[in-house]
């Protein structure tokens, strides 16, 4: 299993107290380190901009990137929520958290490995002409166009467990039958969007999570409402976008699952991708804020992905 990150992705500074901060990439990078998993590390590259414009128009990836300031930090969007932020290092996180997804799809395809990209900024709040929810580009949906584009993959499922809905990746592929969008979500939460009427065109599914939600209850209805539809629609490849912010102990939202849930989730949608997909696999960091939480689940869901390889 490949493993991409950047020393890039730790110097992108929100302000003090913010969530999404370099911390969290840190000790990802180094519960991997001193676990056991046999895991190899590679440096994301620059993804290039007519890459990114397979989704973002490149007016728009140049207004994000001409209000990068030179000194302090500035905000992108307007109250309530705003707090996804610039600082004079964000251009290189931004572009080598895309370009991981990028060499990723590139390795998944040509050598038939597995990848984990452990970076940030994430991207799954990213919509097409805004940025949000700490994301600017849209990592997931990026890789989805990328491999459809290069490599004709026909049918991409994107499966999202990160405990707020994936709104960017939503509004991406909305009235696209070619990209199946499967999330779990504590609803009513930030966003605000995921409700079970949001359907698309038959291709979005959305499993809403009540606040207080445990273990025996989220697995049911993962199964049901995201993993079900996703193994009919039989997808060619699957990307996952991994928040673990659903963890009992993270401070953002309000559900109680436990690290070893992770590698449950996980070991299910491989299952479903050998299965139908080849066994192609690629995972994308969203949340998770707690770092205790982060990784320990981090090491239970790469353990998911390296089961029957």
């Amino acid at each position: 299993m490949i493993i991409y990150t950047h020393n890039d992705c730790l110097l992108k500074f929100n302000g003090q107290s913010h969530p999404e901060r370099k911390e969290r990439l840190e000790s990802i990078i180094s519960s991997i380190k001193s676990s056991d998993l046999n895991v190899e590390f590679k440096d994301s590259p620059l993804v290039k901009l007519d890459i990114l414009s397979l989704v973002h128009p490149k007016k728009h990836i140049e207004n994000i990137f001409n209000n990068i300031p030179k000194n302090g930090i500035v905000g992108v969007e307007k109250e309530p929520y705003a707090d996804t932020m610039l600082c004079p290092n964000s251009k290189s996180a931004i572009l080598r958290s895309c370009g991981s997804g990028i060499a990723a799809c590139d390795d998944l395809m040509t050598k038939n490995e597995r990848v984990f990209c452990a970076v940030r900024p994430p991207g799954h709040h990213a919509e097409t002409i805004r940025a949000n929810g700490f994301c600017f580009v849209n990592n997931i949906a990026v890789a989805a166009r990328y491999l459809q584009k290069k490599y004709n993959i026909g049918k991409v499922a994107i499966i999202d467990f990160d405990v707020h809905h994936g709104n960017g990746t939503q509004e991406i592929f909305y009235k696209d039958k070619s990209v199946v969008y499967g999330s779990s979500h504590e609803y009513p939460l930030f966003p605000g969007t995921g409700a079970e009427n949001e359907t698309g065109v038959g291709n979005i599914f959305n499993a809403i999570l009540k606040a207080g939600t445990k273990s025996k209850e989220f697995h049911e209805i993962f199964e049901k409402k995201v993993l079900t539809p996703i193994e009919k629609f039989k997808p060619d490849v699957i990307l996952i976008s991994a928040g673990f912010d659903a963890h009992k102990r993270d401070p953002l939202a309000n559900i109680n699952l436990e690290s070893t849930d992770f590698f449950t989730i996980t070991k299910k949608i491989v299952e479903i991708a050998n299965a139908h997909s080849k066994g192609r696999v690629i995972s994308f960091l969203e949340g998770g804020y707690d770092l205790q939480a982060l990784s320990e689940s981090i090491i239970e869901h790469l353990k998911g992905l390296k089961t029957h390889i």
